[in-house]
């Protein structure tokens, strides 16, 4: 009978073993990675009726690899809340007031889950004219037209400094910049300005989009300046999971269809949550997401930024 007890003794240490080998590579996974969000825009390779898209249909390659998709939630009902900035660059021609009609029929169109905020790019600030609220009505009257003292700078330092003081929130956050993209103060195919306003939307997923506006004086005839102006925009938006919208150097006749593009994608994001894995040195990472589901494209921002191991 002591034998039989000593045998069975020894035959639940080993499997007690066993087991603890082989739930600690699970453990030791679970510690090398983190949770990471962003938010994803489903789009239709063809024709307007964007496709539904389910969780068992989005990969995320992250470094290479593959990662767990842990959440696919679409922004709709209870995950609807959307803080939007219009962002007006002061160094756009007045011209522009023939557009505020439709600026103002996008921004009262917008579900009552949308707070709109208003602000002037200037000085490498933004100049708040209209804090974010939920009163659509009272943040198309603050539209105003642009004014160019003090306008001269860079919109990046402004966009820059938009995010870094802009409190974080469970609501989605994105920025509607209208501007010539032109750096006054970087003229170069090399912006640092540019860089940082990329690192710091990303960092805290912070989509951008754009509408191409004319800049004032010499510099909105400068073919040199006018086309580095849209590509930095066009890095801007892309590198952030956003769009650029462009007539090729021309200031489209009416913003009306690209904010009825806009508003169209709004209606169509998904927060995506999924596990990144973890370094000792925290720092910005590429991501790719798809999906085979047919007819669809996923759009979402290029880098994410990962913390340090827990």
């Amino acid at each position: 009978m002591k034998t039989t007890k000593i045998a069975w003794s020894l035959c639940l240490a080993g499997l007690t073993a066993a087991a603890t080998l082989i739930s600690w590579p699970r453990q030791a996974a679970a510690q090398d990675t983190v949770p990471v969000s962003v938010i994803v825009s489903v789009e239709a390779k063809h024709g307007k009726q964007v496709p539904e898209v389910r969780k068992e249909d989005v990969r995320v390659i992250h470094d290479g690899a593959r990662s767990q998709v842990l959440e696919w939630v679409p922004c709709q009902g209870a995950q609807a809340g959307l803080d939007l900035f219009i962002v007006i660059d002061d160094a756009t021609d007045t011209d522009l007031g023939s557009q505020f009609d439709d600026v103002r029929k996008f921004i009262q169109a917008q579900p009552a889950s949308t707070a709109i905020g208003v602000g002037y790019a200037r000085n490498g600030t933004v100049q708040v004219v209209q804090e974010l609220t939920n009163d659509h009505a009272r943040a198309a009257r603050a539209l105003r037209l642009p004014m160019a003292a003090g306008a001269e700078a860079s919109p990046y330092l402004s966009v820059t400094d938009l995010i870094r003081h802009w409190p974080e929130s469970a609501n989605r956050r994105e920025i509607l910049l209208v501007s010539s993209g032109i750096d006054f103060l970087q003229g170069g195919p090399q912006d640092s300005y540019l860089d940082e306003s990329i690192d710091r939307a990303q960092r805290a997923g912070v989509q951008v989009y754009a509408i191409y506006a004319r800049p004032i004086g010499h510099l909105g005839h400068s073919l040199f300046r006018l086309n580095q102006g849209q590509s930095n925009l066009s890095r801007l938006t892309e590198e952030t999971g956003g769009e650029f919208y462009t007539q090729a150097l021309r200031e489209p006749i009416s913003f009306g269809p690209y904010l009825d593009e806009y508003a169209e994608r709004l209606r169509h994001q998904y927060k995506l949550t999924f596990l990144a894995k973890a370094s000792s040195k925290p720092g910005y990472h590429r991501i790719r997401v798809e999906t085979e589901a047919s007819n669809v494209e996923l759009v979402a921002q290029e880098n994410v930024y990962v913390g340090r191991e827990r």
